[in-house]
């Protein structure tokens, strides 16, 4: 058993887990001092994001051999993108508006401290702005795109340098080499860090424990309770839907990602499983062009847990403090929610700041109420985490489906468990999958 524990990372996130919740609950003020612990695990993971975007999608699209494919899954993934975040936020104003979730919380705005919300507001303020989204793709130098750990900058200069390497062929061979072997050292530190997974998870779970409390679940916890039903309603329905159209299941394809799942749902993010998820498609049998191209974008531009959360806790906000919504608000909640949901996740402390940026945008519901969700905001993070990232996976299945790039035998082998994905597989596999 220990064996078998020191070999699986899965199983040695389920016991930091297990621990930070056991030592958040028995010695609190000890537990208190341990959120650096998950904080650097953090900031170790996101040290590394813009590089290994950037190298992905150079990769990508400089060994695509035709731009017209490029062009092709990135149009299909902009499709599929918006489609199924238009769902998400569909669902999610459907289940709000429907349970009428916070209606008789009679809560007054004087009761409400504006400080905290004011200063979110201020700082989600100009996202509401299709110019200014836009105007915000473009760096205002490359090296400051890297700096500020802008992904959506660093995917359009990446976009761009790795078309130029395709343009140019033969003569900038030496420069797509180079690239792909810095991503194996990038790579390979990443497998490094990833290692102490388990250490992040703790200091993590054992502060949250300690600070909040297990009784914290029941804070807004029917906001909590319906968040969470949401998501998994649009993983198991909309999501299985999307993989039986695209010939595999989604609880086999879940199972094969539990060990990222785990990660993330000790951590609250997607950043720390990028490399590991991006190889396990690769090693499903999709094409490394269309994994490098759908998983970067995705993370920018198909949150779907996010989505869901955005238009949950507006209807939320707005029932709770007896803001009376018509028609037309909706209507307006999901065109602006289409607009700010997009980037959230280049943004320090996104899902309150693009909250924020969307209430501005919606003047019947006063931009005070978003600090109602404060207290639960750690808890939905995790659900808005964990769909996030199964909605990319998914995506980048379906736009390998749908692009003739991905190796359907190969892919039901995988899920059925007859081509793992453990170390005496990987020293036989490319070098590229030899990274974890």
């Amino acid at each position: 058993m220990l064996k078998w524990c020191s070999r699986s990372i899965f199983l040695q996130v389920v016991l930091g887990l297990m621990l930070g919740i056991a030592c958040g609950l028995s010695f609190p003020e000890v537990s208190l001092q341990l959120k650096p612990l998950g904080d650097g695990f953090i900031k170790l993971i996101k040290m590394l994001i813009g590089l290994i975007v950037f190298c992905v999608v150079v990769s990508g699209i400089s060994g695509a051999g035709d731009l017209k494919k490029v062009g092709r899954i990135g149009l299909k993934s902009v499709i599929y993108f918006e489609i199924l975040t238009t769902i998400a936020l569909v669902i999610g104003l459907v289940f709000a508006f429907t349970s009428g979730i916070g209606s008789g919380a009679n809560i007054h705005l004087d009761q409400l401290a504006s400080a905290e919300a004011g200063n979110l507001a201020e700082r989600g303020q100009h996202m509401h702005s299709t110019a200014a989204f836009l105007m915000d793709l473009i760096p205002t130098s490359v090296v400051g795109a890297f700096a500020d750990n802008n992904i959506l900058q660093v995917l359009l200069f990446s976009v761009l340098f790795g078309s130029a390497l395709n343009l140019v062929g033969e003569a900038a061979s030496g420069i797509s080499r180079l690239i792909n072997e810095l991503s194996h050292v990038i790579f390979r530190i990443m497998g490094m860090i990833v290692r102490l997974a388990p250490l992040g998870v703790f200091g993590a779970i054992a502060f949250t424990t300690s600070k909040y409390g297990l009784e914290s679940l029941q804070h807004l916890g029917g906001l909590v309770a319906l968040f969470y039903l949401t998501c998994t309603g649009f993983v198991l329905l909309i999501l299985g839907t999307v993989m039986r159209l695209s010939g595999l299941r989604i609880l086999p394809f879940i199972k094969y990602l539990r060990e990222e799942l785990t990660i993330v749902l000790g951590t609250a993010s997607s950043d720390a499983v990028l490399p590991q998820i991006m190889r396990k498609l690769e090693h499903l049998g999709i094409g490394n062009s269309t994994v490098g191209l759908v998983i970067p974008t995705g993370y920018s531009f198909n949150l779907d847990g996010f989505s869901i959360y955005l238009t949950l806790a507006i209807v939320f906000i707005a029932n709770a403090t007896g803001t009376p919504l018509a028609m037309t608000d909706l209507l307006t909640i999901l065109l602006v929610s289409l607009i700010t949901s997009k980037g959230a996740h280049g943004i320090p402390g996104s899902a309150l700041v693009i909250l924020a940026a969307t209430l501005t945008a919606i003047p019947a519901i006063p931009v005070v109420g978003l600090v109602l969700v404060l207290a639960v905001d750690w808890f939905m993070g995790i659900g808005r985490a964990l769909t996030n990232l199964i909605g990319n996976c998914v995506a980048t299945v379906a736009i390998g489906r749908w692009e003739g790039d991905i190796d359907m035998e190969r892919a039901n082998n995988v899920l059925a468990g007859k081509q793992g994905f453990g170390f005496a597989q990987r020293k036989t596999s490319t070098a590229h999958q030899q990274e974890f």
